[in-house]
């Protein structure tokens, strides 16, 4: 039993106007099963669009929202021009630029934008320099979800006992945890950090629009994780139950109340 993230899923005000602007800013097709659009993210990770009253509803949460949402998404490409291609795609489609591309201090090259539905992506170059053409569209290698934690330490601890194993550790700066294949990296840093980070500012209320789903084989893994994650520190909020999309499922939230998803296939 290992927790990993197999799905992004974002609530947005619609899901036709978010579906257009990311198979267009990531140049991949969606799939739609009636209430949910889902992107395979070029085998790093699937993105779910969904309306953002019913995903708030699934958790038992209050779908009001403002300000920064506690966690930034992330595509890593391999150079630069690649991520001047993804920002140049993503504001022509209407997203707003908050960190312009360019090298960091310390020669990371990176960009961040905020999508029209408020979900901020960071773009960041795994390379410093263009070393070869860049491919149309631009390839990622990997998607990311960094959460805001109030002591990255402490999340830590949480997410190993749900199996996850630690990759990088600099204590309460940052901490991220190894990518299972075809899921989508976690990493933990401040509100501070994760904000400043990609040039937002820091405070914000309410839902995040954002769930991490976990998919199982079984109703008895499902069962486990939720108590799991109860016994770690965290909080059931929804109790595992059939859907009307033919999984079974549950809820629950971190101990920062991020909200996560663990369900079986259809």
């Amino acid at each position: 039993m290992a927790l990993s993230i197999d799905i992004i899923t974002l609530g947005v005000p619609r899901v036709e106007a978010a579906r257009g602007f990311y198979t267009s800013a990531f140049s991949c097709p969606a799939t739609d099963d009636g209430r949910t659009s889902v992107l395979n993210l070029h085998g790093t990770g699937r993105l779910a669009l969904d309306p953002l009253d019913a995903l708030a509803g699934d958790g038992g949460a209050d779908p009001a929202t403002s300000g920064f949402r506690g966690y930034v998404l992330s595509t890593i490409v391999q150079r630069p021009a690649e991520v001047r291609a993804l920002l140049d795609t993503a504001t022509a489609q209407g997203a707003t630029v908050v960190k312009p591309a360019k090298k960091a201090l310390f020669g990371e090259f990176t960009a961040a934008y905020q999508a029209p539905d408020g979900a901020v992506w960071k773009l960041a170059a795994a390379t410093k320099k263009d070393t070869a053409p860049v491919p149309d569209p631009p390839e990622p290698t990997e998607t990311a979800v960094y959460l805001a934690v109030a002591r990255p330490k402490t999340s830590k601890v949480f997410y190993e006992k749900l199996g996850m194993k630690t990759e990088h550790d600099y204590g309460d700066k940052f901490i991220d945890f190894t990518r299972a294949g075809g899921a989508c990296r976690l990493g933990l840093l401040t509100p501070e950090d994760l904000a400043g980070d990609v040039g937002v500012d820091r405070h914000g209320d309410g839902f995040s629009a954002l769930v991490l789903t976990h998919t199982v084989t079984s109703h008895v893994e499902v069962d486990e994780l939720l108590a799991a994650a109860r016994s770690a520190g965290g909080q059931v909020t929804a109790p595992a139950a059939p859907t009307g999309q033919g999984e079974y499922a549950g809820h629950f939230t971190d101990p920062d109340g991020h909200v996560w998803k663990i369900t079986t296939r259809p």
